[in-house]
């Protein structure tokens, strides 16, 4: 018989937080309640994280190495260009989705008040996915010979912005509109009007 895998008692505090995002939108989470939530004392907390903003640090590494871990497989399996993009949005809107007390970190609802350093991981990241769709989207017209209608730069950041705009009514709705409702139809939609 299998022993069932013991959770560490980090992981078991960043899945509270987690939690905590999620179940209390809207609301800044206190050491303090969040001590509560996992049923240590603040100190407890602070021997496996030096402070909060580490512990937000712990869930960004999460979010930073799911999503850029599953992007390199889909450039990988997906030779088209097109297809490429719409999978790496679908994968970022589905991860929100999925998990909504780490969609406010993406949009940054719950970073407000916590240090710069960790909205600028935030920025860091949606740089990164627009990078990506660039290189993609260049690298079409090479291989494919498939052109944007209009600039590279201007194509990946409106189709990103996109994303962004569910992700922000997902987090805004207090995830009642769910980010991939409508987005097929939309993606759809997009992709028609981008290309030449």
């Amino acid at each position: 018989m299998v022993k069932p895998q013991k959770i560490s008692r980090k992981d078991q505090i960043l899945q509270a937080l987690a939690h905590m995002l999620e179940t209390s939108p809207g609301v800044r989470i206190t050491t303090s309640a969040l001590a509560k939530e996992v049923g240590v004392s603040e100190a407890a907390l602070y021997r496996h994280f030096p402070s909060k903003a580490k512990m937000f640090e712990g869930l960004i590494e999460f979010i930073e190495e799911t999503l850029f871990s599953r992007i390199a497989l889909i450039l990988d399996d997906e030779p088209e260009a097109l297809k490429r993009c719409e999978k790496i949005l679908t994968l970022l809107l589905t991860f929100c989705e999925r998990n909504p007390g780490l969609t406010r970190i993406i949009n940054g609802d719950a970073l407000a008040g916590e240090p710069d350093r960790l909205r600028h991981r935030m920025i860091q990241l949606f740089d990164r996915l627009e990078t990506q769709i660039k290189q993609i989207l260049r690298e079409a017209e090479l291989n494919e010979g498939l052109r944007t209608r209009s600039t590279v730069g201007t194509t990946s950041n409106m189709i990103l912005a996109l994303a962004e705009g569910r992700i922000g009514q997902f987090v805004r709705s207090e995830f009642k509109r769910k980010p991939t409702e409508l987005w097929q139809d939309q993606w759809r939609d997009v992709s028609a009007v981008v290309f030449r």
